[in-house]
């Protein structure tokens, strides 16, 4: 059973081996959502996430004969790195399942703990079963990613920080996958503090635990792929799913685009580095999705894991989408000084020229002419308006990537 006394002991196993992370005061995504939020930040935890507290845990309570047998786990990252972590800190062997499309960052952290990684599946629950496979073919000791009670203890832990680190806490937000963290936080603070609110959150895009819930037992859902990989399980556990019926108030779900505005403001406002699954908590509230208003809420950033290149995309795709970079194409002719007549409007309107590819050989032009494609740093939508309408009017065509 997981008890209020077995998450205070795991406590006391992971004393002096994670960190007791920040609970962050932030003014502005408070004036955002109309409460007063704390952002638990798990992204600062070692391994880079959560994962690590659940994963010490048990690989700490396994007896003799299990560690002589080494481990064995499947995760799209995080659980990953805690356990390869913990297991080195144990000395003891661990073997690795991660789906074929796991981010590369991640999989070089796990490997640089000493893990042996096996790539299987395009799926974490594809990568799970074959995680199975391999238990049963080498005998070593399964290490369930959210559906064990050590691991769920140990997520638990960051719940009596939480009380410890705000008092007066209403509520508290958490994302879910499989729903080993949810569970651990919600039998913590509820055993202490039953009136704190319980909400979690999950990605539209593979809701697993709320279809469930919605369908009163476990169930499995399709996914359509998200960018909050470390909370895309299609199937909760049925230990978290019991758990978290009985403790979590509400479950909300956010879309992807939604996430990806969400990690862009706790980089930009914040200065904090955030993967899809840790910013989607925070994402309901700063999009009002939640009725609530005036109250003190700790918000949990589960993970900081994002691999570098896939943030530059989500950096790009959302400085589009404030208006603060452009792309198009014009075509001027192909004589001297007629590029620079088309730089110096650009110049005279303010707009900071970041790439310029000057092509004479096009399937869109005549001899005779050159397109010019560029990239432009802009202040808003309104400024990208009046550049545009001003290369209009000096007989420039502006063509928009697409």
């Amino acid at each position: 059973m997981v008890t209020i006394d077995s998450i205070r002991a795991a406590r006391a196993r992971l004393s002096g081996v994670v960190h007791c992370t920040p609970l962050d005061y932030s003014t502005t995504f408070s004036r955002i959502a109309g409460n007063d939020l704390y952002l638990k930040l798990e992204n600062l935890q070692k391994t880079g996430s959560f994962k690590v507290r659940g994963a010490y845990n048990k690989i700490t309570s396994l007896t003799p004969e299990e560690k002589a047998n080494g481990v064995v786990a499947a995760s799209a990252g995080n659980h990953a790195q805690g356990v390869a972590f913990s297991s080195a800190q144990a000395g003891i062997a661990c073997t690795i399942v991660m789906p074929e499309g796991a981010a590369l960052s991640k999989a070089q952290a796990t490997e640089s703990y000493g893990a042996n990684i096996i790539f299987h599946g395009q799926s974490f629950d594809e990568a799970l079963a074959h995680a199975y496979v391999v238990q049963q073919e080498t005998g070593a000791t399964f290490i369930h990613p959210f559906d064990d009670e050590r691991i769920i203890e140990g997520q638990g832990t960051i719940g009596l920080e939480i009380l410890e680190q705000l008092p007066d806490v209403d509520a508290i937000f958490c994302p879910i996958g499989g729903g080993g963290l949810i569970a651990g936080v919600a039998a913590a603070v509820k055993a202490v503090r039953p009136d704190v609110k319980i909400y979690g959150v999950q990605a539209a895009a593979c809701a697993g635990m709320h279809a469930s819930r919605s369908a009163g037992a476990v169930t499995a859902v399709a996914s359509t792929g998200t960018i909050a990989d470390g909370i895309a399980v299609k199937k909760p556990g049925a230990l978290t799913f019991d758990l978290v019926q009985q403790y979590v108030d509400d479950l909300f779900l956010v879309e992807d685009i939604e996430i990806s505005r969400t990690m862009l403001y706790l980089l930009e406002r914040s200065k904090l580095l955030v993967e899809g699954s840790g910013a989607s908590s925070l994402a309901p509230l700063l999009y009002k999705r939640i009725p609530i208003t005036g109250k003190k809420i700790a918000v949990l950033l589960s993970g900081g894991n994002v691999d570098v290149t896939f943030m530059s995309r989500i950096i790009e795709h959302g400085l589009i989408e404030s208006g603060r970079y452009v792309r198009f194409f014009t075509t001027i002719r192909d004589k001297p000084g007629y590029l620079n007549r088309l730089l110096s409007i650009l110049a005279e309107e303010r707009a900071n020229v970041i790439a310029i590819n000057h092509n004479r050989i096009s399937p869109r032009i005549v001899p005779g002419q050159a397109e010019v494609e560029l990239s432009l740093e802009t202040n808003n939508q309104a400024h990208i308006t009046r550049i545009e309408q001003r290369l209009a009017r000096e007989g420039y065509e502006v063509n928009p990537f697409i």
